[in-house]
């Protein structure tokens, strides 16, 4: 963990190995109450999130299945039978 201070401004210096190991010149900052996150944020956000969904999707028959299981099961739980 690395430590650094707060200007007058209000500016943070983040070292120059953690900027170039993220490779942008631009943060998020979120205030959780208790704690400070700071993320980057890429320079090219489109391009950073191409692949993020990959992978293969349920199919229509599938939604559709598991739908009816959890109405079932819902049903179920209230007592009442279909």
């Amino acid at each position: 963990m690395r430590t650094t201070s707060i200007s007058r401004g209000g500016q943070v210096s983040i070292p120059a190995e953690i900027r170039h190991r993220w490779g942008t010149q631009r943060v998020s900052v979120e205030d959780q109450g208790n704690a400070l996150v700071i993320r980057p944020i890429p320079s090219d956000p489109i391009g950073a999130a191409i692949g993020s969904l990959a992978g293969r999707a349920p199919t229509s028959e599938e939604m559709r299945a598991e739908l009816r299981e959890a109405e079932a099961a819902a049903d179920l739980r209230k007592g009442s039978v279909r």
